[in-house]
């Protein structure tokens, strides 16, 4: 394959594009301006830290490995409380006992309190153990942020209190978006302006 300096160029403009294009949607379904839906999050991971509460965060696959950015960064930098429930053992101990489908949620039943975040993040929207995983925070009056892609109609875009949707069918610049829109969260939590990247 011979690359173009065109293609590279194109590639990174489209990602950039996407990314820009995200829809927000609250838990009505209705589009809001996404500075809107990330102005509420930042509020909530505000109340968050003076509650006693944390966020929890959960994907499968590349969305596991943004999970885990996540909480390490969240936690590190931005001072918020935050776990990813992406042991190993744990995983295989509840997959083998409970299923798959309920590997997150059995962590959100047990440990999930009503002062707790939840970052559901699913390129396709459609990963049943995420999806179990908002629901049983919703049982226990977490509020859900979701990130999704693929369908505008995928399942988890409603499940949230703010749902977050890239639209694309391309896993890697889903998972890119996903990962941008977590770090302008914290970054603007942390109390970023746009004279700080000069």
């Amino acid at each position: 394959m011979n690359l173009t300096s065109a293609w590279i160029s194109r590639y990174i403009s489209d990602l950039s594009e996407l990314t820009t294009a995200t829809q927000s949607t609250a838990a009505d379904g209705f589009l809001i301006e996404s500075a809107e839906a990330i102005d509420w999050v930042v509020g909530r991971l505000k109340k968050l830290v003076l509650d006693g509460g944390k966020l929890m965060v959960v994907g499968n696959g590349g969305s596991a490995a943004i999970a885990s950015h996540v909480a390490i960064d969240y936690s590190k930098n931005g001072k918020i409380p935050a776990v990813a429930f992406n042991d190993p053992a744990s995983l295989t101990c509840l997959t083998n006992d409970l299923g798959y489908e309920n590997v997150f949620s059995h962590h959100i039943q047990m440990l999930g309190n009503p002062q707790d975040l939840l970052f559901a993040i699913s390129s396709s929207g459609e990963s049943q153990n995420i999806l179990n995983a908002a629901v049983a925070a919703q049982e226990k009056s977490i509020p859900v942020v979701t990130f999704s892609g693929f369908s505008q109609s995928n399942a988890l875009r409603s499940l949230g209190t703010i749902n977050f949707y890239v639209p694309s069918y391309a896993y890697g610049f889903v998972e890119i978006g996903h990962l941008t829109l977590c770090h302008a969260i914290l970054d603007f939590s942390m109390g970023w302006r746009p004279e700080d990247t000069e």
